[in-house]
């Protein structure tokens, strides 16, 4: 394969963009990565993604060693070795181009919806304050439910449970069923005038605002707007990251203990570790969980945030560290889930010993939801209201300003043009998607984000797939093991890339299939909107694939043979900095970088 610049095949050269700057300390790369981890549009959707964490820990061990970690050190080395965005990385191999197109769409789309993340916890934030929260037994004295198929009898004091609004829903001579509803989980619905959100889970329900949440939204957005606004360079952006991203953890850690001192029996609060025989299997959708959490929302972050590393920094270490680190974010994740289940599981156990009995609990989204009946319940409950809820917003919120500074960064490299309208670009995008997301302050919005995710979750595992054929295949094993060798001098085992090859795609293939499955599904019961997004935002987008290749294609002269051979040659794929485009120039046996890099048999390298 021949490497050719813009010069040679007439296209427009890229000019990288020397003001994007650098980390302010390596480490930030990896606490950026790490908070990838926070992702919870994913987490959030099934309650059952944490009832085997022992199982799941060894099935996550093992993709970690067999695709995890390679595609992290794959993304962050396209990315660390061209200084680019997720678009104008791909000068790899120029005709792939509109994977990077593709990649802006489904994080624009994702962050059509995220910002919920933070505006549900925002909302039990602010009523935290209160005197009495709106959910504890107090709170609950004077509330009242229009349902005319139940007998409502109140329990404030159930085996030192949670208040539960206790109702007898139907009996007959055989069985007696028991329902009851959680009082954190009736105040979100009362904002949307009382329904049972997750009840009416049809598309042609009756569409309701509320206008707390709406407001809680608007203050997301203006938070991040705030965040771009104050902390405007690579630099300031890198410590606001590192000392936010620092707190969250400290407040996760410091919950985490919290509810680990609950009443509970702490057998069943260790049972979340220990794997059984049984366990394994039935843990394999929690490391499917895991393995599309580490990437983050959307796709293309790893990559952007690692352009502003230094370029002989270690992603080989950074990597295993970044993956650890997530893991123990899972975990944390999932002992704060389990704990909150096994809250309302005993208030199921208290019934053993009642003959023809079924008694179930309707608790739904338990980090978001039900989480506060369970904190109403502690000592000094708005106090560990407030430090729970602030920690889910600060979560999100940083979440959604690392997407958006990877997707800004993306732009400016690939658009030279709007490296000028940096403010108007930045705050015009902001705007829009702010605009767009107030979708989510209705109770379709609420309900029906899961079908978006669920699209993400196919774009990203295609884009995944899609990376190690361009990286792997068309740039070559060979080529690829060079550039990194010269990049940090240490050899990225053969061994490794063979997996990547050849065992990765078989993985990717069966997530990709699960994803379909997934999104078919909830897509059945989602409303139009949602549709209609989906449609624009990521359907669409993968239009520009074929699109691009045929724009490349035009671009360059001869037969069709040739043609393709050289839209897949790299153009322009040296490092940005000086010094080490230099050397780059010197290792590849030609001194001219503006031609050239190397001549090199005329074919792909397997």
């Amino acid at each position: 394969m021949v490497y050719e610049s813009s010069y040679d095949s007439g296209r427009r050269p890229h000019k990288p963009d020397l003001t994007r700057g650098y980390w302010a300390a390596p480490s930030d790369f990896i606490y950026t990565c790490i908070s990838l981890g926070f992702r919870m549009d994913v987490i959030s959707m099934g309650w059952f993604l944490y009832q085997h964490m022992g199982g799941a820990l060894l099935s996550y061990v093992i993709c970690l060693f067999l695709f995890v970690v390679p595609i992290i050190v794959i993304q962050s080395f396209v990315g660390q070795f061209s200084s680019s965005g997720f678009i104008s990385v791909f000068r790899i191999s120029p005709i792939f181009k509109g994977l990077g197109y593709i990649s802006l769409g489904v994080n624009l789309a994702v962050l059509t919806y995220y910002s919920m993340f933070a505006a549900v916890p925002f909302l039990y934030l602010f009523h935290s304050m209160r005197p009495t929260l709106p959910w504890s037994c107090e709170g609950m004295e004077n509330w009242f439910i229009n349902r005319t198929d139940v007998e409502v009898e109140h329990s404030c004091k159930l085996k030192d449970m949670v208040e539960i609004n206790a109702s007898i829903a139907n009996s007959n001579d055989t069985y007696k069923y028991i329902g009851y509803e959680v009082p954190s989980v009736l105040f979100f619905n009362s904002i949307f005038g009382g329904d049972d959100l997750m009840a009416n889970y049809e598309y042609d329900s009756p569409f309701m605002f509320s206008w707390e949440l709406l407001l809680c939204t608007l203050l997301t957005w203006g938070i991040v707007a705030g965040v771009f606004y104050r902390f405007y360079n690579t630099e300031l952006m890198s410590k606001f990251l590192r000392y936010t991203i620092w707190t969250s953890l400290i407040l996760l850690l410091t919950c985490v203990i919290r509810f680990m001192l609950l009443s509970l029996d702490f057998k069943y609060v260790f049972s979340f570790f220990i794997a059984k025989p049984s366990d394994i299997g039935e843990g394999i959708p929690n490391a499917i969980v895991f393995i599309v959490s580490a990437f983050g929302p959307g796709w293309g972050a790893i990559v952007a945030l690692a352009s502003f590393n230094r370029f002989k920094t270690n992603i080989m270490s950074y990597s295993w560290i970044i993956c650890i680190g997530q893991m123990a974010i899972f975990m944390a994740y999932g002992i704060l889930t389990h704990i909150i289940q096994g809250y309302f599981k005993s208030i199921i156990d208290h019934y053993d010993d009642v003959d023809n009995l079924y008694v179930y609990v309707n608790h739904h989204w338990a980090l978001y939801l039900s989480s506060g009946s369970v904190l109403a319940t502690m000592s000094w409950p708005n106090l560990w209201s407030i430090i729970f809820f602030s920690m889910l917003a600060m979560m999100a919120l940083i979440t959604m300003i690392t997407s958006l500074f990877s997707v800004f960064q993306s732009i400016f490299d690939e658009f030279e043009l709007l490296r000028s309208r940096r403010s108007e670009i930045t705050f015009g995008i902001i705007g829009v998607l702010a605009i767009i997301s107030l979708y989510t302050s209705s109770n379709h919005g609420v309900v029906f984000f899961s079908a978006m995710s669920t699209d993400s979750l196919f774009t990203q595992t295609s884009l995944n797939l899609l990376l190690l054929l361009v990286v792997l295949w068309v740039y070559g094993r060979v080529r690829f093991q060079r550039d990194i060798e010269f990049m940090l001098s240490q050899r990225f085992a053969t061994w490794k890339v063979n997996m990547l090859r050849f065992v990765a795609p078989i993985c990717l293939c069966i997530l990709l299939l699960i994803s379909v499955v997934a999104a078919f599904f909830e897509h059945s019961v989602a409303s139009i909107v949602i549709h209609i997004t989906a449609v624009l935002l990521i359907i669409l987008p993968w239009l520009y694939l074929p699109g691009y290749m045929i724009y490349v294609l035009l671009q360059t002269s001869g037969s069709f043979k040739m043609r393709f051979r050289r839209s897949c040659r790299p153009m322009d794929w040296y490092p940005v900095e000086l010094e080490e485009r230099q050397r780059y120039e010197e290792a590849m046996g030609n001194m001219d970088i503006t031609h050239q890099l190397s001549q090199m048999e005329d074919e792909v390298v397997p």
